[in-house]
């Protein structure tokens, strides 16, 4: 079968088209056939091997597509069901063996590529909006990325949980998009600085909560827009790592909160999975949740994926077609 595979960390050319043999289930696994493949930031971390894993492996974690086989010991899932999962290294392939015990059913009125495309970012938002700091009707959100992947589930849920999201976005066109999924405010950091905006929006009180993908770039400026006791949700890294950090900040900031969570703690549990997965694909199901599929690319063109991904010039969701 073809599949990507790092035999080295480093730049989108790490990137590697080989031809693998197809895997075999074992005892409490499920060999599916992969329609589409998720692009994540979290696939270039584990390219570049800021997250570790032995090598050579074959990138991606998240997909959906057909149950082929199982293996002894299965019963979560059968062979011609339709399925999807994350955080499971191996998705850029056309067949993956995975543990059944983490797949999760796509009812028959999702589409497969629209599965893959929410599965991660999806349940991202789901665990952010309605876990980490379970969100309120009248709270007001800082969403950075906006118009992101994750950005745009998040700024869909909590508009419908009720509360305020004020949104940053680099461009006019990234800006429509946040607004069109329910931000209250949007602010170009290309052009004004989010810190004085969000204190000016908020009349100088600070918001609830920062939901925080970037990092770097943001980190500092973000604590800075919290109320006294808000929460700052840092989830993601993508214009690097925060530098090291002295807590007693958050005490002189306003005896802050900061977390930094995964979705893999937030699915820790069948249940949890099942509920966080069966929220989001009924919710798109029903049309209150909107999946915007920016690109998708045949299998070959991981690394124009990941470098498209990298210099931030889409909005939504990039899929691998096997």
């Amino acid at each position: 079968m073809k599949a990507i595979q790092i035999l080295q960390t480093g730049g989108p050319e790490a990137l590697t088209l080989s031809d693998i043999p197809v895997p075999v289930p074992k005892a409490g696994e499920a060999l599916v056939r992969i329609q589409a493949c998720g692009v994540n930031f979290i696939d270039i971390y584990y390219r570049e091997g800021r997250y570790k894993t032995a090598l050579p492996f074959v990138d991606g974690q998240e997909a959906a597509g057909m149950v082929e086989a199982v293996g002894e010991g299965v019963d979560e899932v059968k062979p011609g069901d339709r399925v999807a999962w994350c955080n499971i290294l191996g998705a850029y392939a056309e067949y993956a063996a995975v543990p059944a015990a983490k797949l999760v059913k796509v009812p028959d009125d999702v589409d497969l590529k629209l599965a893959a495309a929410a599965i991660l970012q999806g349940m991202t938002a789901h665990y952010l909006a309605h876990s980490t700091w379970p969100l309120k009707a009248g709270e007001t959100a800082l969403v950075h990325a906006a118009a992101g992947g994750v950005g745009l589930l998040l700024t869909q849920m909590a508009s419908a949980i009720g509360a305020r999201v004020i949104a940053t976005v680099s461009t006019e066109e990234k800006a429509k998009l946040a607004r069109e999924a329910g931000a209250a405010e949007v602010i170009l950091y290309t052009q004004a600085d989010f810190e004085a905006e969000t204190k000016r929006l908020t009349e100088g009180r600070g918001v609830d909560v920062v939901y925080d993908s970037v990092g770097k770039t943001t980190f500092d400026k973000s604590l800075n827009c919290l109320r006294p006791r808000g929460m700052m949700v840092l989830f993601g890294g993508s214009s690097g790592a925060v530098p090291p950090f002295d807590p007693i900040q958050l005490s002189v900031k306003g005896s802050l909160f900061l977390t930094r969570p995964t979705l893999g703690h937030y699915t820790l549990t069948r249940e949890d999975l099942a509920w966080r997965a069966g929220d989001v694909f009924r919710a798109i199901a029903k049309g209150r949740l909107k999946v915007r599929m920016e690109h998708t690319y045949p299998l070959a063109d991981a690394q124009r994926a990941h470098r498209d991904l990298e210099a931030r010039k889409t909005t939504g969701k990039l899929l691998l077609i096997p």
